[in-house]
């Protein structure tokens, strides 16, 4: 009998999807779950519970049995309540009917928006340091992920010169994500005027990822790309609902952009997902409505804890720059002379603390760790005494 031909996989994946790295956040909270008396300060999940009238509305959701499909586009009632929202948070109009679609997540968000825009050979500019989905997702979209390296000195605010050096006539895209996942960086009024006036002239869109939009300190409030004049009409803005109301496992997102762009978003969402979570649909109606004491309360401690945790590096030695959004802070680790990488293998076996190094979040994070203050502040402050006596250790070592 014929011995059975043996699968090559490795010619049967797409090499696309094959050659794509893991991710560098993954990596580290996996190693970490397999260790005893870690302390994980590696994964952006609010360590907060949903706020109860958010659960309360999905027990009585479940128990009416409301479970059918939606609208591919969501329900009206949330695209209403999503328009409404943007128009008091930052004073822009979208028209629930045909500039707003709900998705599965943020993350499903950034992938039908890229996917719909991109072309074979088209050139996205992505300002990192960066969450890590955004290159991949333009990869598999046959397009080509260009980084644009913002720097500790500019408090990592992309700057109009280092837009304009990564412009080609292939360019299709800018990924402009802030409040910035890892660094907490924002962009402020003046800074985003002076990003649009290079794009006027051009075709290229923007994809304003405001997930954490939310969450700003120091009293500024969020002002996103779509506000300044002439923006609107390019800009395909992303927001949802796990980081500012603790909703990460109820997976609801959504994209608001103009019409012509939102009718071929649609269509990849149809095909690849059919609609959102019908019990998430409507407790998000009830976030958006009910919660902002809630959503209050919970930014008041998350600038606590930042608080803590710049003056805390900073006493240490590992420099770190106030971060005015998210709940990220982003020290430099360069005292030490180790790598990111080096750095955070190292805490992890010594000290059991997990935080994620920097070059993850692309090249110019090199020479940083990206932590996480979405925990307690006892938490955190142990953290910080195992980090002490890491670079008791090691900075020693190195003079």
């Amino acid at each position: 009998m014929d011995q059975e031909k043996k699968l090559d996989y490795d010619k049967l994946l797409a090499k696309r999807v094959r050659d794509l790295k893991p991710s560098g956040i993954r990596r580290f909270f996996d190693l970490a779950a397999t260790m005893d008396d870690v302390i994980s300060l590696g994964v952006g999940e609010p360590d907060f519970s949903t706020p109860w009238a958010i659960r309360k509305e999905a027990i009585d959701v479940l128990e009416k049995k409301k479970i059918v499909y939606t609208a591919n586009a969501g329900m009206v009632q949330l695209r209403e309540s999503i328009a409404k929202y943007l128009e008091r948070s930052i004073s822009t109009k979208y028209d629930p009917e045909h500039e707003i679609v709900v998705t599965v997540g943020g993350s499903e968000a950034i992938d039908i928006a890229i996917r719909a825009v991109v072309d074979p050979g088209d050139e996205v500019l992505v300002v990192e340091p960066a969450f890590v989905c955004y290159a991949p997702i333009v990869e598999m979209a046959c397009g080509v992920a260009v980084p644009i390296a913002t720097q500790a000195k500019n408090k990592f605010k992309l700057t109009a010169e280092e837009l304009r050096a990564k412009i080609t006539d292939k360019t299709k895209l800018l990924v402009l994500p802030y409040p910035n996942n890892p660094t907490g960086a924002i962009m402020t009024r003046e800074d985003l005027e002076a990003i649009a006036e290079v794009l006027r002239g051009t075709d290229i869109l923007v994809l304003s990822d405001e997930i954490y939009c939310e969450m700003t300190y120091g009293g500024r409030r969020h002002c996103s790309i779509a506000q300044i004049e002439g923006m609107r009409e390019r800009t395909i803005l992303v927001n949802g609902f796990s980081k500012s109301y603790a909703m990460t496992g109820w997976r609801l997102g959504y994209v608001c952009a103009p019409a012509p762009l939102i009718t071929q978003i649609v269509k990849i969402h149809q095909y690849i997902i059919m609609s959102s979570p019908t019990v998430s649909q409507y407790a998000a109606i009830v976030a958006l409505e009910e919660c902002e004491e809630e959503v209050a309360r919970m930014i008041r401690e998350y600038d606590l804890r930042r608080r803590y945790l710049v003056e805390a590096f900073n006493r240490i030695g590992m420099t770190c720059f106030e971060p005015e959004g998210a709940f990220y802070v982003f020290p430099s680790i360069q005292c030490t002379g180790m790598t990111s990488e080096e750095f955070c293998e190292r805490l992890l076996e010594e000290e059991r603390v997990a935080v994620v190094p920097g070059d993850a979040f692309g090249a110019s994070g090199e020479g940083f760790v990206r932590v996480s203050y979405a925990y307690s502040l006892k938490h955190l402050m142990t953290a910080v005494e195992r980090i002490t006596h890491f670079l008791e250790r090691h900075k020693g070592a190195q003079a």
